[in-house]
């Protein structure tokens, strides 16, 4: 597939390849992707893809190396309809990724990642194609050692989904999805069905059903929840918290030596809750959407 190359601040070369192969993607990125919480959602996203997921239309990825060695300096991925998603970039690297990535990938409709990648990839868009880059939401990103009980626990206990219980997580996924303002919605069955494969969705249950947490595979020792939603008429019961408390340390049971998640940094309530069961903020997430004039 088409490559091209820069030279960064030092002089050292970038050379980019854009490939169409998970598994040649995973074999080559794999020390990156595992050696950063940044890179977590690209590896959790990579798993998915060469487990079957997100095949049509077929995604496409770029690795970027540099030095006699050949040691990857950036990855890069995109699962159409979502956005394109990166490692973190030095700013020299987003304008010639961009310009690779529009001859193969001309229809890219958002960039994701953290705030300096993510925009430099956007302004490099931006002046590609001459259409404007709007953010869409800001997220914190949170990391969890040790598991506190929320100062109110709430009534009920977590468990896994029953198997009549998929419309439900259904409906659930997509109102999640629009209601945080996602790309997405259309795809609210495959990505139940693909987290079902994985025991990858628990419920809180007081009664019947009352809040919904996602767990992801977990990324060198890392396990990322999400996504948490609990619908509009059980909200401020304290099903939430419970459930990430819970789902949290549920995960550090079975071997997590971390949990990480996002939050939308306009929730104040969703980031005092995670506080409260121990999670403290590392960093900072952006989504981007690009739209052509």
């Amino acid at each position: 597939m088409p490559g091209s190359s820069r030279r960064d601040r030092d002089d050292v070369e970038v050379r980019l390849t854009l490939i169409r192969d998970p598994d040649e993607f995973a074999a080559r990125t794999e020390r990156l992707l595992t050696g950063s919480l940044e890179c977590n959602v690209l590896a959790t996203v990579l798993m998915n893809v060469r487990q079957g997921a997100h095949r049509d239309p077929p995604p496409l990825f770029a690795v970027g190396t540099a030095g006699e060695g050949d040691a990857v300096a950036l990855a890069a991925m995109r699962t159409p309809p979502f956005p394109l998603l990166t490692s973190p970039l030095e700013p020299g690297d987003a304008e010639p990724l961009i310009e690779l990535w529009l001859g193969v990938d001309p229809d890219v409709g958002g960039v994701s990642g953290v705030p300096d990648t993510a925009r430099s990839l956007a302004a490099a868009w931006e002046r590609h194609t001459g259409g404007v880059a709007r953010r869409t939401f800001s997220e914190g990103m949170h990391v969890l050692e040790d598991v506190r009980d929320p100062l109110r626990p709430a009534p009920g206990r977590l468990r896994l989904p029953r198997p009549e219980e998929r419309g439900l997580l259904i409906d659930w996924m997509r109102e999640f999805v629009e209601e945080a303002r996602l790309i997405g919605a259309a795809q609210a069955e495959a990505m139940v069905d693909a987290r079902l494969r994985q025991r990858g969705l628990l419920l809180w249950d007081d009664g019947q059903p009352v809040s919904l947490v996602g767990v992801n595979p977990a990324v060198a020792g890392v396990v990322r929840l999400g996504p948490v939603y609990t619908p509009p008429a059980f909200r401020r019961r304290g099903y939430a918290g419970s459930a990430v408390a819970a789902a949290s340390r549920r995960a550090l049971d079975d071997g997590a030596t971390r949990c990480m998640l996002f939050t939308d940094l306009a929730n104040p309530t969703s980031n005092k809750i995670y506080a409260e069961v121990g999670y403290r903020r590392c960093g900072d997430w952006e989504e981007i959407a690009l739209e052509r004039g």
